[in-house]
């Protein structure tokens, strides 16, 4: 996994692929998460299994992608630091090889799973985004408008009561707009 840096004008460098970015910062989350890669209530009880479920979540819409290899990104990722970023919730990441655009899925764990999380507290809302290998800082901006909209504690809430895939959708979309 490479983690490479833009160049101050946030430009791509030589190499990077430009095509996903998102200059006017009107990036929805709606865009890049497919409703079938929404899962209502993991069945993982551990952090692999999370990524797990996630990744086999991503694979019903990017049947292209290597499992294995992605689970390898994501697991080396989690060594660098735990993704949990707090409030129950997990932000798991990575870039990888032969995909042309940003992908993301959803996970919801009413029981709430130990994510080895900064506040020591089990997560309950788990976005798991992945981006082109050489993308230039789109992935950053879209894991800081995640976290911004997992930062209302209204949103957060909600997701939690969800009943359906479905309903997760809908207010994934309806509250996409106010971040």
């Amino acid at each position: 996994m490479t983690h490479g840096t833009s160049d101050p004008d946030n430009g791509p460098r030589e190499g990077e692929t430009a095509s996903t970015e998102d200059p006017e910062g009107l990036m929805k989350i709606v865009d890049i998460l497919p409703k079938e890669a929404i899962i209502a209530e993991l069945e993982a009880k551990t952090k692999r299994e999370v990524l797990e479920e996630l990744t086999d979540a991503l694979l019903r819409h990017k049947p292209q992608l290597d499992r294995a290899r992605l689970l390898e990104v994501l697991l080396e990722r989690e060594k660098l630091g735990s993704t949990g970023i707090g409030e129950g919730i997990a932000i798991p990441h990575g870039k990888i090889e032969n995909l042309d655009q940003l992908v993301l899925s959803f996970g919801r764990s009413s029981r709430g799973i130990d994510f080895e999380s900064m506040d020591g507290k089990p997560a309950h809302l788990f976005f798991l985004l992945v981006a082109p290998e050489n993308c230039a800082g789109i992935h950053l901006r879209a894991l800081a408008k995640i976290a911004r909209f997992l930062k209302s504690a209204a949103v957060r809430r909600r997701l939690g009561l969800a009943a359906s895939q479905e309903e997760i959708f809908e207010i994934i979309k309806q509250e996409d707009d106010d971040f």
